[in-house]
Order: C-alpha cells, then sequence, then structure tokens
C-alpha cells in the first residue's frame, strides 16, 4: 500500500492590523473674552483736545470748585479726611461741627482724650478705631512736626490712618498741590469714561496725572469727585444731564 504524504496547508500570511488614525488635534476654542474685557479693549482712547475740552466744561460750569468735608485748617482737614474713610462726607460733617469748636488743634485734640472724642464722633462708622488713630496722629505732629501738618506725602502718609488719598487731598486743598486723589467716584469716572482706565486707584491717580492739563489739575480731583457723585452714578448714571456726553466713551451711555 503505497505511503500517503501529508503536505501541510500553507499558512495565510499574517494580515496587517490597520494603522490606528492619527490624531487629528482639534484647533483650541479660543479663549473667551468677557464682554467687559471687549469693550474696554475697543475704547478709543481720548485725545489731548477732548480732555483740554472735558475740563474747560467742567471749569466753565463750576470755576471753584470746593471740597465737601467742613475744615478750619490744615489739621482739621487731615482729622476729617481720616474719619471719611468709609463714611459720607455729610456724616463726617455732623459729627465734626461740634468737635471742631472744641478741637481744632493737636494739642486741643490730645487734651480732649481717645474716651471724649468717641462721643463726638460715635455716629460714624469704625469710630472707636478712627479715635485712637486722631489721637495718636495729633501727639505725632506734635511731637514730630512741631504741632504743624507736615507738606509732603510720604510725611503725612506716616501718620496713623493717613494713607495715599488722605495725602493727596490734603496736599490738594491745604496746600495746593496738583495731586490726585481717587476716591470710589474718581475711580468709577477714570475707567467708566476711559480717561484713565486702571484696576486700583494708585493705576488711576496715576493715569490721570498723565493725561490731564496741568492748567486744570488744581481743582480737577475735585471736578472728578463732585461728577461722579452727582451725576455718573454708580447705579443710574445721569447720562441725559452730563456734561460730557458727547465725548464720554463709555459704551452704554444712554445718550
Amino acid at each position: 500500500m503505497a505511503k500517503i504524504t501529508r503536505t501541510p496547508a500553507p499558512r495565510k500570511a499574517a494580515v496587517p492590523k490597520k494603522k490606528a488614525r492619527a490624531a487629528t488635534a482639534k484647533p483650541k476654542a479660543p479663549a473667551k473674552t468677557s464682554l467687559k474685557a471687549t469693550r474696554s479693549n475697543s475704547i478709543k482712547s481720548w485725545t489731548p483736545a477732548e480732555i483740554h475740552e472735558v475740563f474747560s466744561r467742567f471749569r466753565k460750569a463750576n470755576p471753584e470748585p470746593k471740597g465737601e468735608l467742613e475744615h478750619i485748617n490744615p489739621f482739621t482737614l487731615l482729622v476729617a479726611v481720616v474719619l471719611s474713610a468709609q463714611a459720607t462726607d455729610a456724616g463726617v460733617n455732623k459729627a465734626t461741627r461740634a468737635l471742631f469748636e472744641v478741637a481744632d488743634t493737636p494739642q486741643k485734640m490730645l487734651d480732649l482724650g481717645e474716651e471724649r472724642l468717641r462721643e463726638y464722633i460715635k455716629t460714624i462708622g469704625l469710630y472707636r478705631t478712627k479715635a485712637k488713630n486722631v489721637i495718636a496722629l495729633s501727639a505725632k505732629v506734635l511731637s514730630e512736626f512741631g504741632g504743624e501738618v507736615p507738606r509732603t506725602r510720604a510725611e503725612i502718609e506716616s501718620l496713623p490712618g493717613a494713607g495715599r488719598k488722605t495725602a493727596n487731598v490734603v496736599l490738594n486743598m491745604a496746600f495746593g498741590e496738583h495731586t490726585m486723589a481717587v476716591d470710589t467716584h474718581v475711580f468709577r469716572v477714570g475707567n467708566r469714561t476711559g480717561l484713565a482706565p486702571g484696576k486700583t486707584p494708585l493705576e488711576v491717580e496715576l493715569g490721570l496725572e498723565k493725561v490731564i492739563p496741568a492748567e486744570f489739575m488744581l481743582h480737577a480731583h475735585h471736578w472728578l469727585i463732585l461728577h461722579g457723585r452727582y451725576t455718573c452714578l454708580a447705579r443710574k448714571p445721569r447720562c441725559e444731564v452730563c456734561l460730557i456726553n458727547d465725548l464720554c466713551r463709555w459704551p452704554e451711555k444712554t445718550v
């Protein structure tokens, strides 16, 4: 019987695995830009002629603007500004009218004492801390400055309870320096109008000092404060009566 030889069936060639599709990186969607930022970036800068026009209008409407904090001399002005932190000018005036009748100098304030001072200013917010600061600053004015309010920003800022804004107000109102005190009103107006956008009061201060012509600087911060307090209000700006509504860069103005 013939021997049967079995020939092994040829193996099927291995089918190469399909190459994985190269991952195609989808382009990242551009980061969302806030509406506020978009508006800020699209605001056209003011020209020097426009800025001159703005302050010319302020000057024509109110040639000699006055601060609303009542005071008798540089010392009482200093005290009033220190007391005005997180308080209204009207509230401070109500308390200081009687206070300044009995204590209008550093020595008289020191003689009054912290406890009695608290009784005069207890209607003002944070009155306990403020009373402590006023007595301490009175002592320092006497011991280090001969009883006179110092005339440099650094020296005023060294007094208890006094910061940069306090120094700028005193230097401007008491000594006629061309300073820019930035409170909440000036900060709002500087940013909203586009005159001097900034994330901090210092940025707005330096921005305003850079663009406002020197001829307007003596009264500039008062014009801006009053404009923010009575016209460019925080919640409902009165654009219809605004002196500069045609020049203002605010995208949401109502005129």
